[in-house]
């Protein structure tokens, strides 16, 4: 399909998206509870007239476009969980459900790809292959949703995977590509210390959880500093402190949580080992005693060269396309990891910041909106590089 088609399809969808990005911004649903969400997805595919499957791993939706099961395929996902957090803009599009709102984008994500499968679709005959939408729960919360859509089969047959998200660190017409190693393993953990509670003015007759977990925090800098390479990217973030409920009095158990972000096994494997040893420690100093909940997370995403190129080469040639940036890696996660250990792909970054109308909050933010212009862009670069595929595994 000519560049020039492909760019007056997404202009011609633009409306159609937005409105159904803005309703899923409006009645977002927190990982592993969406009910409605895949509902609507499902019931859209339908009637599109796709094959579809709901409850796949779960809560996940695959529509399937097949054109000759002889012809390569190619898996396009985008996830659809929302974070819970309470939406603080002052838009019509405003969640309507208090404490949970769309605050990274999979709304967005949700919407383009549903646009891509119109497009698809609807000028299938031009198709050299076969398509299959995956539309993914949990993306947002260990273990995610992709583990568990692929177990049910969502990549059979699938020959290679393409997926997007959209950037609030990139300007509209920017798209952004990362070569090889993208994400990092961004693990969780929790931690229960527990003590002997008692009245505030004699601390010594008391096993003080609170200033022991502060000891604690402490400590697990110097092992960023001291215990990890100084060439190896490590991230330690104390995210959650909880304990005691009055001023006069120091309680049984303080709570602490937080993430440990890395690259690779090596890093990590450092990071919980020196974890429990300044726990232990705790043990032996103070007289506490704790519960460990510690949680490995994705791998990281790992993008396929050739794939990547072929992105980044559809996205040159769409006009509306200002930029095509190389980014560096990050310590953010992203289960997307899971597919690409199966099947070759890439994950790419489409910008949607415009601080002209505030759309430039992080990702995460109670604020956190986009330019919903840059879809048009996401949607182009996506179904440029179906038709790009294609030509390329069918020779042409």
């Amino acid at each position: 399909m000519e560049t020039s088609v492909v760019e007056q399809l997404s202009r011609t969808h633009y409306n159609e998206m937005v409105r159904l990005r803005r309703h899923f911004h409006m009645y977002p649903e927190l990982s592993f509870q969406e009910v409605q969400t895949p509902a609507y997805i499902a019931e859209y595919l339908r009637e599109l007239g796709l094959e579809v499957q709901e409850g796949v791993g779960g809560r996940g939706v695959v529509g399937r476009l097949t054109i000759d099961s002889a012809l390569p395929t190619v898996a396009l996902r985008a996830d659809f969980d929302a974070l819970p957090i309470q939406d603080q803009k002052d838009v019509p599009y405003k969640s309507t459900v208090p404490g949970v709102m769309h605050a990274c984008g999979h709304d967005a994500h949700t919407a383009v790809l549903l646009t891509v499968a119109r497009i698809l679709t609807e000028n299938k005959d031009q198709l050299q292959g076969n398509v299959v939408f995956i539309h993914q729960h949990a993306e947002e919360v260990d273990p995610g949703g992709a583990i568990q859509m692929i177990a049910d089969g969502c990549l059979e047959d699938v020959d290679a995977i393409f997926g997007q998200h959209i950037s609030s660190n990139l300007d509209v017409g920017t798209i952004g590509y990362k070569y090889g190693t993208a994400t990092g393993i961004p693990d969780d953990f929790t931690i229960k210390i527990r003590g002997r509670g008692g009245h505030a003015s004699k601390p010594h007759a008391t096993i003080d959880p609170v200033a022991a977990a502060i000891s604690f925090c402490n400590q697990l800098q110097y092992i960023v500093t001291r215990k990890s390479k100084p060439m190896e990217p490590v991230v330690l973030s104390i995210t959650m402190f909880n304990g005691g409920h009055q001023h006069n009095i120091i309680p049984d158990e303080v709570e602490v949580g937080g993430t440990i972000r890395t690259f690779n096994a090596e890093t990590q494997n450092v990071m919980i080992s020196e974890l429990q040893k300044c726990l232990e420690g705790l043990v032996t100093t103070t007289g506490i005693s704790y519960d460990l909940d510690y949680m490995k997370g994705y791998p990281p995403v790992v993008n396929d060269t050739d794939k990547t190129d072929l992105v980044l080469a559809a996205a040159q040639e769409i006009s509306t396309v200002d930029e095509v940036r190389e980014m560096a890696p990050d310590l953010g996660g992203e289960d997307f990891s899971y597919y690409l250990q199966r099947v070759p792909g890439t994950f790419y970054y489409t910008g949607t910041r415009n601080s002209s109308f505030k759309a430039d909050y992080p990702h995460h933010h109670a604020k956190f909106d986009i330019d919903e212009k840059g879809l048009t862009n996401a949607v182009s670069v996506m179904v440029k590089s179906v038709f790009n595929y294609f030509e390329k595994e069918n020779g042409q």
